[in-house]
């Protein structure tokens, strides 16, 4: 779907515009960047010995958006429980294209916004070098991806997650619920941050149903490969097709195309990132959950209370960063007696005693 190329909310209420274009982005970031000199500097108190103004949080999105049901908008829960919990002000940027983040991300920090977040990998280039240009500003980046044999810059927490983990239970999932003995998984972008999930869901599957065979595909290239629910969909037709009958997405839009294969065919899908229950209910069995809102709240409330730190951060199943749907009623098509192995097979990952195979 076509977006203008920055779409903006925010929790003030004097409102930019819905929309801005590139070319008025980049003026204001140049305005906004020189003008940014003559503020004060982080964490000094405003003129007359005031209350200090409340932390400013602005977040980017990544490819797909808010609305993808998926990994934007965990995050987007996560800024919206620390504007509730903690008292932060939020803003939201929506980008179309790689010019449109960097910009997004200089728009924020030029206006003197205390943390800058992006959400995805993608990210993780254009972050450095804005986090480099923008010293006294936070900035922080969901699954990001560090290059190799340099530092981050001190003002950059890199938020990963050990996604394999997550992948492991609901592969586990899908060895004691296969009918066929086949299951399927389908990925996005072919990039090894998807390549972790297929790495624990292919090791899950194994650790309960040795004799199980996992087909897999991939959508395509390039970050589009995460927003085309029309190759998902025939991906998902084809594994069908060939016997599979529980159908692992890792692939953000893309999905609903898998959801939509899964329900057509009659098998069963599992969701990604979010509990994707409502996508298609009576089809998705479980979700692996990705908790983008716990990282982002966990980092602005370091934030807030003083303790904010550059460098690399990982969440998994000890940290509650990753897990899957196992509880109420998106659960009910799981046994019980699955659902009480996995848990098992959980708290042993969570304990250091079952290492999960990233790749």
């Amino acid at each position: 779907m076509h977006r203008a190329a920055l779409s903006s909310r925010r929790s003030p209420p004097d409102r930019m515009p819905a929309a801005l274009s590139l070319r008025r982005v980049t003026a204001a970031v140049a305005a906004l960047a020189a003008a940014s000199l003559l503020l004060p500097a982080r964490g000094e108190a405003p003129p007359g010995g005031g209350e200090r103004a409340a932390v400013r949080v602005g977040l980017v999105f990544d490819v797909g958006g808010r609305g993808d049901k998926s990994f934007n908008d965990a995050a987007d829960l996560g800024l919206a429980r620390a504007a509730r919990e903690l008292g932060v002000t939020t803003e939201v940027l929506e980008p179309s294209g790689a010019e449109d983040r960097e910009a997004a991300m200089r728009l924020f920090a030029a206006r003197g916004f205390d943390l800058v977040i992006g959400v995805g990998f993608i990210f993780s280039t254009d972050m450095e070098v804005v986090a480099r240009a923008f010293p006294a500003v936070r900035f922080a980046c969901l699954d990001y991806a560090p290059p190799p044999g340099r530092a981050l810059p001190e003002n950059l927490a890199g938020l990963t997650f050990r996604e394999e983990e997550g992948a492991f239970l609901v592969g586990a999932v899908a060895g004691l619920t296969t009918a066929t003995g086949r299951v399927g998984f389908i990925g996005g972008m072919d990039m090894p941050l998807v390549h972790r999930f297929e790495a624990g869901y292919r090791a899950g599957v194994r650790e309960v149903c040795p004799a199980c065979g996992v087909s897999v595909a991939y959508a395509g290239m390039t970050p589009d490969a995460f927003r085309d629910p029309v190759k998902g969909k025939a991906l998902a037709v084809s594994q069908a097709a060939a016997g599979a009958d529980v159908l692992f997405h890792v692939s953000g839009a893309t999905g609903h195309g898998v959801f939509e294969a899964a329900r057509d065919m009659g098998v069963k899908a599992i969701g990604v990132d979010r509990d994707q229950h409502d996508e298609m209910p009576g089809t998705v069995l479980t979700s692996m959950i990705k908790r983008a809102d716990v990282a982002v709240f966990e980092v602005i409330r370091a934030l807030v209370a003083g303790r904010f730190e550059g460098g690399l951060s990982s969440f998994g199943l000890a940290e509650s960063g990753v897990g899957y749907v196992n509880e109420g009623p998106h659960a009910a098509g799981i046994p019980a007696g699955a659902r009480a192995r996995v848990d098992a097979l959980a708290a042993r990952i969570a304990r250091g005693e079952l290492e999960v195979p990233s790749r």
